[in-house]
């Protein structure tokens, strides 16, 4: 179990894991959920390669399976109350 919470502490992880999941959360459908989550995993990586910090893939790509992770389980939600994801489109 502590492999498992330093992977997230090395790097700030935990920090794009949370920002896929707000992203993802506000979004209306999955293409949307998506493009949010890489928009803002590409702006997390800039902002850590504009303080100096290296690049980090698996940053990215944590964020953008939080994204969509978070959908899909908003998805299932929403089957189970048996109400459509788009009725919550704006």
């Amino acid at each position: 179990m502590n492999k498992f919470f330093s992977f997230f502490a090395v790097s700030n992880r935990y920090k794009h894991l949370i920002g896929g999941f707000i992203v993802a959360t506000l979004a209306g459908s999955f293409y949307a959920a998506v493009y949010a989550a890489i928009v803002a995993a590409s702006s997390l990586e800039l902002k850590d390669h504009l303080y100096g910090n290296s690049r980090d893939w698996t940053d990215w790509l944590c964020t953008l399976l939080s994204g969509i992770y978070v959908f899909k389980w908003w998805v299932a939600l929403c089957q189970f109350n048996r109400v459509m994801v788009r009725d919550f489109c704006i």
